[in-house]
């Protein structure tokens, strides 16, 4: 088997919950040359580029949940690499360092997390912006518990290893949807709450459902929860989160509701 080639790391496309724990992994040229008789019309360049994304996010799957079992301490890159079913040495290749494949596997969580608030560009009314946050954020601990778990491990330990992230990219991030809930806020869309205690109060109630998904179970006295049964205990959450926090939307702002009832 050859050893891949190094290449710029790109975005999961997997969850970790739901990858086997072994798989084949094609070799970059290998897998191109094979395919290169059935695809002429396909550059090269591309399909190996999409071979080496497919192998990566493979790894980063099976990272995920390893971490998510073992801890940082606890998990070995032997242990990633026979979960994903290749040696050792070639996940060094894409990640030099388990300290790096941990870091890549937090980053992937946030990025997933960031993109659940693009609603609060997407819509000027609050109902709307808050209420499909509260829907992804719900969705993201349905389809990725594990790295939940990862993220708030890493948190309860003192985040010791991505004090940058949350300095660097997490803080400016939320500053500014604390600044589109303040302008709301101004103009009467929102009760006058604390923003980050809002957006503080929603993360801890949606990750919950990915955190502690084992209490959850255990007091439902259920395996767990159907699709239909978590789709309707998103709603729930929603109009919770939306009632708590008095959004209205414009339209009923100009007639005169009270955001704060």
């Amino acid at each position: 088997m050859r050893v891949w080639t190094p290449h710029q790391p790109t975005r999961m496309k997997r969850d970790a919950a739901h990858m086997p724990p072994k798989a084949n992994m094609r070799d970059d040229d290998v897998a191109a040359s094979i395919t290169e008789n059935n695809e002429t019309r396909a550059p090269l360049r591309r399909r190996k580029a999409h071979i080496r994304e497919s192998n990566e996010a493979h790894l980063l799957a099976c990272a995920e949940a390893v971490f998510a079992e073992r801890g940082l301490d606890g998990a070995s890159t032997a242990m990633i690499a026979e979960r994903a079913g290749l040696p050792k040495a070639n996940v060094h290749y894409y990640f030099p360092t388990k300290l790096a494949l941990y870091r890549r596997v937090l980053e992937d969580l946030f990025e997933d997390w960031h993109k659940a608030a693009d609603t609060f560009e997407c819509s000027d009314d609050p109902v709307e912006a808050i209420g499909g946050y509260v829907r992804a954020k719900m969705e993201l601990s349905r389809r990725r518990p594990l790295g939940s778990k990862v993220w708030a491990s890493e948190i309860i330990h003192g985040a010791e290893h991505m004090e940058d992230i949350l300095k660097g990219r997490v803080k400016p991030w939320l500053d500014s949807r604390v600044k589109v809930i303040d302008e709301w806020i101004a103009r009467g869309l929102l009760a006058p709450v604390n923003a980050q205690t809002l957006m503080y109060m929603i993360w801890a109630t949606t990750q919950h459902y990915a955190d502690f998904d084992a209490q959850i179970r255990a007091l439902k006295g259920k395996r767990a929860l159907t699709q239909k049964a978590f789709d309707a205990t998103t709603e729930e959450v929603v109009q919770l989160v939306i009632r708590a926090c008095g959004a209205v939307s414009p339209s009923q702002h100009e007639d005169g509701s009270d955001p704060s009832r």
